[in-house]
């Protein structure tokens, strides 16, 4: 059956559930395996995500399973639901697959289907697909999360180089839903209780109230969309961490299923590329930052221009003028030393 112009046909996999085993009370993970897995291979990324292929109730599906003449024979209603998930773990040597399972009882399509799964339940997927890995460059990672970002931090604390340094913040529902994660790096964890509090709130507060580490930072931030834009506006035009050291996305939205998210992501994006715009556009030109002298040393001085700017006279203390040349779209920065009293530009 010729497949319709301009859509492209997933290369879908067919696994076999091996175990399933509850990580937390609201964590179900799910153990893949058998020959559909015998040519599957994960590559170099943390953060592997696969397009889950989920059966409609009473609908059967033509053998050998084939995405494009099901798009193209059946009503949508009648098409597989998909969901994507990021993979866990792969071991090569056992051809075992994880995917871990966010399940609030019976809502969703997902979590109940992990919640239901046995031992030779088959599962069909897609991809893997990904886009981050820690960089052995960075001088300290931060990774930045809700319950849907777990595996993927995971993995990426897994993954770390012996020594390296990284700050992990995750926000959760309550204690009974940490892990303990194995690693080589040097690594902090945080884990934050959301209790009754809004979804992120509790998070951000806690990104923006630690002490920001010194050098090139390379940062991992997902989970829901809403606090995912705001740390994103912080590391991004408050810390000035270049767009390159970022991996940033939404991976859900409150008030959205999967479909509803994803049809309206692209307007979300547009959003944060318009705030990425202007700031590109502010960072070439040049600057006029008003800084202290002495009273801006010590652990509570400003970091960033953004942040001087932000505390004003009476919080940093700038009685001097210095001018800051923004030389390209990186945070590095030349100053011209601080000029006689009086003198303002």
């Amino acid at each position: 059956m010729a497949e319709r112009r301009g859509r492209r046909t997933p290369n879908i996999k067919t696994a076999a559930v091996v175990r399933t085993e509850r990580v937390t009370p609201h964590m179900i993970r799910v153990v893949l395996g058998g020959e559909g897995l015998a040519d599957f291979e994960c590559g170099e990324f943390t953060d592997h995500y696969l397009k889950l292929q989920f059966p409609v109730e009473g609908v059967e599906y033509p053998e050998p399973f084939d995405l494009a003449r099901i798009r193209e024979e059946l009503p949508p209603e009648q098409w597989p639901v998909s969901r994507t998930y990021t993979v866990r773990r792969w071991d090569p040597a056992a051809r075992e697959l994880w995917i871990d399972f966010v399940y609030h009882g019976d809502e969703g399509v997902a979590g109940p289907w992990a919640a239901n799964a046995q031992p030779g339940t088959l599962l069909r997927f897609a991809g893997p697909g990904g886009g981050y890995a820690p960089d052995s460059g960075a001088d300290s990672h931060l990774l930045i999360g809700d319950e849907s970002a777990v595996p993927a931090i995971a993995s990426a604390v897994e993954h770390l180089a012996p020594g390296a340094r990284a700050r992990v913040f995750i926000e959760v529902e309550d204690p009974e839903e940490e892990q303990q994660f194995k690693s080589a790096g040097d690594v902090l964890v945080t884990w934050i209780h959301r209790g009754d509090a809004p979804v992120g709130e509790r998070l951000v507060a806690a990104v923006r109230g630690f002490e920001f580490p010194e050098g090139a930072v390379q940062a991992f931030v997902h989970g829901e969309a809403g606090f995912v834009r705001e740390i994103r506006r912080y590391l991004r035009f408050e810390r000035e961490i270049p767009r390159e050291r970022l991996s940033i996305s939404g991976y859900w939205r409150l008030g959205h299923n999967e479909d509803g998210w994803q049809s309206s992501k692209r307007e979300w994006n547009k959003v944060d590329e318009a705030d990425e715009a202007r700031a590109e556009g502010a960072l070439a030109k040049p600057v006029l930052v008003l800084a202290g002298r002495s009273d801006c040393t010590g652990p509570a001085a400003p970091r960033s221009a953004g942040e001087r700017l932000r505390r004003g006279p009476g919080a940093g203390g700038f009685p001097r003028a210095i001018v800051e040349w923004r030389r390209s779209r990186n945070p590095s920065v030349a100053a011209i030393p601080p000029q006689p009293d009086g003198l303002l530009f």
